[in-house]
């Protein structure tokens, strides 16, 4: 049985961890090569309230494909 990486909601320092992937890792030894900067965690870009104010898949609409085709 694998155990996943829980994500964490608050963590004390987000600024010193890349969140890109499951490597987290330090902000200046990134090891994945997921681009050139690092990511930031979600609290650094939509603050501390970031998981209760997240969209919900329940209060996202998507619409719906069509189902008639398009005449040319």
């Amino acid at each position: 049985m694998v155990n996943k990486k829980t994500f964490p909601v608050r963590p004390a320092h987000p600024e010193r961890i890349c969140w890109g992937c499951d490597l987290y890792c330090k902000a200046g030894e990134m090891r994945c090569g997921n681009g050139a900067e690092r990511t930031q965690h979600p609290c650094e870009t939509w603050g501390d309230d970031w998981a209760e104010t997240a969209l919900d898949s329940e209060s996202t609409t998507v619409p719906a494909p069509s189902s008639q085709k398009s005449e040319n």
